[in-house]
């Protein structure tokens, strides 16, 4: 995939400014790159790469792998009205994966239920944990829990926010907004938000209101 974001190598300069020995760091798929994972095995740390339809070749070949015959490892919650179940597969590597250091791909399913409406989303991984460090279940959890900052923090910022179309481009401004928006984000969740938008519609209605979590924080 071709590097005509800043997104990848600035996210390899921030990893090496941090001390990753022994440390596990998952990614989205635009980051499932040969070098972001040299550079996070040579740092000492193991990593966990998505891969999606945005890498059609590699994506391909995982799917036609003969995931029906492997096990699978199931968890389902239910909460905020929805239910999900995950189920992951896990398997040694090919020998065609050309990751530094990986030992296993996955295959993992989430299918979502919302008021009779059923979606479901097929992500495959690539991973430097061995089987020993990382079973089903704690490949599972770890993806999970990426998935939460993502749906908690990431998604909230560029649909509620709509910050992939802000004006704000250039010096230290860019920086400056996405340390508000976090923070705005954070100061609604801690006075008990979970819809941030609903959250920001009930603020604006009246003008002293935003001042209170301030306060109180």
């Amino acid at each position: 995939m071709s590097e005509k974001s800043n997104e990848i190598p600035a996210a390899r300069d921030l990893l090496a400014l941090l001390n990753l020995t022994d440390a596990v760091v998952t990614m989205d798929a635009v980051h499932t790159q040969h070098d972001t994972a040299t550079a996070l095995t040579s740092a000492g740390a193991d990593y966990v790469l998505s891969v999606k339809t945005n890498q059609k070749t590699l994506y391909a070949r995982l799917k036609a792998l003969p995931w029906a015959n492997i096990p699978g490892h199931t968890t389902t919650e239910h909460g905020h009205g929805r239910r999900a179940t995950r189920t992951i597969k896990v398997a040694d590597v090919p020998a065609w994966i050309r990751f530094t250091g990986a030992t296993q791909i996955a295959q993992l399913r989430r299918t979502i239920t919302r008021k009779g409406k059923r979606t479901v989303e097929v992500v495959y991984l690539v991973t430097s944990a061995d089987a020993r460090t990382a079973p089903p279940e704690v490949l599972a959890t770890w993806i999970q829990g990426h998935w939460k900052v993502e749906n908690r923090l990431h998604w909230v910022r560029d649909v509620t926010f709509d910050e992939d179309r802000s004006q704000v481009r250039t010096g230290n401004a860019p920086r400056v907004m996405a340390s508000l928006r976090n923070t705005a984000i954070t100061l609604l969740r801690i006075h008990g938000h979970e819809n941030i938008a609903a959250a920001l519609r009930h603020h604006a209605r009246d003008a002293p209101r935003p001042i209170n979590p301030l306060l109180t924080a």
